[in-house]
C-alpha cells in the first residue's frame, strides 16, 4: 500500500542498534525514519499503526536468494522479479541481493538485462540492492546442485565485460583456489564489488591469500566447502576453519536448521558472533511452495528437484539442492534453536548483510535518516507488517 502520508507506529517494541524501547513511537516521513522516540509522537496527519506491543525491527536483509513463490531469477522474466520480491515481503524482507547459477553467458545476459529494467521500476516488495553472481568459477568437486556442464576457471574477458556493462552487480561468489580467481578478485575489488569464496576446495594457507585479495566473505558456510581433510597422513584444515580462524572474514549461515543443525549454529555465532554472521534463506523457486517436484534454476532447463522436509533434494536424495526458507524462519530458528537473543538474531538479518553488502549507511537499522525499511513481528516471529522504502507492502491487518 503506497502512502503520501506519515506513517506513525506507536505501542512497539522498537529494536535500535543500542537498545530496546518499550512502549515506543517511531515515524515515518517521505520513505525514511523521521523520528524514534520512547514517548508518543504529534503527527496528527500521520497514518497510525498500533504495534499493540510487537517487536519493531529493521526490515530483513536477503543477501542470497534465487527465488520463492514459484519463481526464479534465473527465469529472466519481469514477473518472476516482481513476483519474488513481493513473495519475500509476508516474511518481512525489504531488500535483496538477486543470485544466479552458474550457466551459460546468453543465459546470464538475460537475467542481468532484466534486473536492470526491473530495477528502475516502482515496485510493490522487497527493494533490489545489486545481483550476486553465484559461479560459474567453482571447483568441479565442490559444485554441488550447480550445472557441471557450466563450471569453468575465471575468464577475465568475461568478468570484465559483465562489470563493466552491468555496475550493479555487487558481488561475485568463486572458488579461490582455481587458476585466475586471485586476479578476479583484484578486479571485482577496483570495481567496489564483493569476492566471496564458495564451492571450494580451498585449504587454510589458500584461504588466508585469498583473503588478503579480498575474499572477505564466505558464501553458506558449511556447504560446499572443506573442513578439516587428510592428504595423506596429513590433516590440513580447511576452507570451514579457515572463515573460524580469520577473525576479520565474514559469513552466512542457511539457518533453517536443516542444511546447518542446532549445534553447528550455535557454534558459528559463538565463534563468529552477530556482528560477523549474516542469515541468509539461499531459497529456490520452491519456498512458500507445497512439497513435491520442483526446479533448481530456470524453469525451461533447470535441475529437477523435490521439495521434501522443508528442504530441496537431489531427485535421488542424496543430497541438498536447495533452500526453501524465509527470512522470518531463520530469525525464529536463531532464537528458538540457536539460543540467541531477539537482538542479536534480528542483527544477523539486517545490520549485519547491510555491512557486508555496503549499504549500512541507509539500511539494516532503526535510526533517522535511514530508509524506512521496517518489519512489525510478534514473539514467535510472526510477520504483521512490512514497509520497504516508506510504503506498507505486507500487512496481515488493514489500516486507513
Amino acid at each position: 500500500m503506497s502512502t503520501t502520508r506519515p506513517i506513525k507506529i506507536s505501542n512497539g517494541r522498537i529494536i535500535t542498534p543500542y537498545r530496546l524501547l518499550r512502549h515506543a513511537t517511531l515515524l515515518v516521513s517521505e520513505g525514511r525514519i523521521a523520528a524514534i522516540s520512547e514517548g508518543d509522537i504529534e503527527a496528527p496527519e500521520a497514518l497510525v499503526i498500533d504495534a499493540a506491543g510487537r517487536y519493531v525491527a529493521p526490515g530483513f536483509i536477503d543477501i542470497h536468494v534465487h527465488g520463492g513463490g514459484g519463481h526464479d531469477f534465473m527465469d529472466g522474466t519481469e514477473e518472476a522479479f516482481h513476483t519474488i520480491a513481493k513473495f519475500h515481503t509476508r516474511h518481512g524482507t525489504t531488500a535483496m541481493t538477486p543470485t544466479t547459477l552458474s550457466c551459460g553467458k546468453e543465459e546470464l545476459l538475460a537475467v542481468l538485462e532484466t534486473y536492470q529494467r526491473v530495477s528502475g521500476q516502482p515496485g510493490h516488495g522487497a527493494q533490489f540492492i545489486g545481483m550476486h553472481l553465484e559461479g560459474p568459477y567453482f571447483a568441479m568437486n565442490q559444485r554441488g546442485a550447480q550445472d557441471a556442464r557450466y563450471i569453468r576457471n575465471p575468464d577475465p574477458a568475461e568478468y570484465r565485460e559483465l562489470t563493466t556493462r552491468f555496475p550493479f552487480i555487487r558481488r561475485w561468489s568463486a572458488a579461490p583456489e582455481l587458476p585466475g580467481a586471485l586476479d578476479l578478485a583484484d578486479w571485482l575489488r577496483g570495481k567496489g564489488i564483493l569476492p566471496a569464496l564458495a564451492h571450494t576446495e580451498a585449504l587454510y594457507d589458500e584461504v588466508l591469500q585469498a583473503f588478503e585479495r579480498g575474499y572477505t566473505h564466505a558464501t553458506h558456510l558449511y556447504s560446499m566447502m572443506l573442513g578439516v581433510t587428510r592428504r595423506g597422513a596429513t590433516r590440513y584444515a580447511g576452507a570451514i576453519e579457515a572463515a573460524f580462524l580469520i577473525d576479520e572474514m565474514t559469513v552466512e549461515i542457511i539457518a533453517d536448521g536443516i542444511h546447518l543443525p542446532p549445534p553447528l549454529l550455535q557454534l558459528v555465532c559463538k565463534i563468529k558472533g552477530p556482528g560477523r554472521t549474516a542469515l541468509i534463506t539461499d531459497a529456490m523457486r520452491g519456498a512458500g511452495m507445497p512439497p513435491g517436484e520442483s526446479i533448481l534454476g530456470a524453469r525451461h532447463n533447470g535441475l529437477p528437484v523435490i521439495i521434501e522436509d522443508g528442504v530441496a533434494k537431489l531427485p535421488d536424495r542424496s543430497a541438498f539442492a536447495g533452500s526453501v526458507a524465509t527470512a522470518d524462519r531463520l530469525v525464529r530458528n536463531m532464537i528458538q534453536l540457536a539460543g540467541q537473543p531477539v537482538a542479536d538474531a534480528v542483527r544477523m538479518m539486517t545490520s549485519t548483510p547491510a555491512a557486508i553488502m555496503g549499504v549500512g549507511d541507509r539500511k539494516g537499522s532503526l535510526l533517522p535518516g535511514k530508509d524506512a525499511d521496517i518489519v512489525l513481528f510478534d514473539d514467535q516471529v510472526n510477520i504483521h507488517v512490512t514497509i520497504a522504502g516508506g510504503n506498507i507492502v505486507y500487512t496481515k491487518e488493514v489500516y486507513a
